[in-house]
């Protein structure tokens, strides 16, 4: 069978004093009618990236309120993330070439992860490319109703890797995607929901710290919280623009000249591709010691992010292209404005002028950074809208809600 993951148990009542009672009695009611419910997610990795990082508070959340629910990922060699990275790139309209030899290793994959389905379930969630293949080759067997949940901005794709894809995730039942301008050209949907991602704040990323931990933890990292810090937070990704990064606080230093610039991210079994970035990203910091690039083998882990989104006087998310950016959400709801990249479902967080700036180029970046960082008491209001903007649209309760909503329309009761 397919690899489970195992998750610690949640309890939905810890979130009443977030969220008020009324929503927790709202999803207890909304949940009722599919107690029993056999549910299945299958993803690529438990490890790295924001679906690993939903599907870890989802599950449980989900047994909760009374589903049954499971969540495993499929198995593959580095010859298959290399091509579905790949494919990721096309569908975000990147020019990489889609060959026969791609074509013929996801299918290799995909059929072995078929062979290995086991078990009947009322739904089952397919998330993202790597395993889109799989309704095709269990022919629909084990699941009553099959849905794909795509995580990222298909609008715009390269057309070899889109016409590829769309072919597989046709016979799906229904498809979730963050936003409607992200569903790509000439997808003919039998149920279409929309579904932005959320953060769960009650987890190690997310929960309250006190200064003291946070301290620690930071100046741990070599991080002098006397001065000025700047961070972005992201995989080691072109689309996230570290280097553009790099060079919008290059800009900021000629004028604060003890500011810090921290590049934290994670290293995830899904994505070859991150080590190749990670080294191109060290080679452009060159030998400032002011610059600091961080990753899960360091030992930065959820608790870490925590810290350091919580320490930085600026946080950045300077995407090109972007799914969602939960990364965003995070240092939103601890109080900080973000400076965020004018692409994918940033702008649903960073409203522009009240919670954060959106920009388009590295000189923007710089600008934005250092009004911040010249005007605290804006930077505070700012940060407060920002947490109260989450509080309201994007924490995982709200997501809870609309997955049990999707679920009461498929299976009709």
């Amino acid at each position: 069978m397919l690899q489970s993951v195992a998750v610690a148990p949640k309890k939905l009542a810890d979130y009443r004093p977030i969220v008020g009672e009324e929503a927790v009695e709202e999803l207890r009611s909304l949940a009722a009618p599919l107690r029993g419910a056999r549910i299945l997610h299958v993803n690529a990795t438990a490890f790295g990236g924001g679906v690993a990082e939903i599907l870890y508070t989802l599950v449980p959340l989900m047994r909760d309120v009374g589903l049954d629910a499971h969540w495993q990922v499929i198995s593959g060699e580095e010859e298959f993330f290399n091509v579905t990275k790949a494919i990721h790139n096309g569908l975000q309209g990147m020019d990489v070439p889609f060959t026969e030899e791609m074509r013929r290793i996801y299918e290799r994959y995909n059929r072995l992860n078929a062979e290995r389905f086991e078990g009947d379930y009322d739904i089952v969630v397919v998330h993202d490319p790597q395993p889109a293949a799989l309704v095709r080759y269990t022919g629909g067997k084990g699941g009553k109703v099959w849905v794909w949940r795509c995580h990222i901005d298909t609008s715009t794709p390269n057309p070899a890797f889109w016409e590829f894809l769309l072919d597989l995730i046709r016979p799906y039942d229904a498809h979730i995607f963050t936003m409607r301008e992200f569903v790509g050209p000439g997808l003919e949907s039998k149920h279409l929901a929309i579904i932005p991602p959320s953060i769960d704040p009650l987890s190690d990323k997310n929960a309250p710290m006190d200064d003291g931990e946070i301290e620690a933890i930071v100046s741990g990292f070599g991080v002098d919280l006397s001065r000025p810090l700047l961070l972005q937070v992201s995989r080691f990704d072109p689309w996230k623009d570290p280097l553009g990064v790099l060079d919008a606080y290059r800009l900021v230093k000629r004028e604060f000249s003890g500011a810090q610039l921290a590049l934290v991210g994670s290293m995830a079994s899904d994505d070859p591709e991150g080590w190749f970035y990670c080294d191109r990203t060290l080679r452009h910091a060159g030998e400032d010691f002011d610059i600091f690039v961080l990753h899960n083998f360091h030992g930065v882990g959820a608790r870490e992010v925590n810290a350091f989104q919580r320490a930085a006087d600026v946080v950045i998310q300077k995407s090109t292209r972007e799914g969602f950016g939960l990364v965003v959400t995070e240092a939103l709801w601890k109080g900080k404005p973000v400076v965020g990249g004018r692409a994918g479902g940033i702008p649903l967080q960073v409203i522009d002028g009240e919670t954060g700036f959106l920009v388009e180029s590295v000189e923007e970046c710089a600008q934005k950074a250092l009004y911040l960082l010249r005007h605290p008491e804006k930077a505070k209001e700012m940060g407060q809208k920002g947490k109260e903007h989450v509080r309201r649209n994007f924490l995982i309760t709200r997501h809870l809600r609309d997955y049990l909503e999707l679920f009461r329309t498929l299976l009709r009761c």
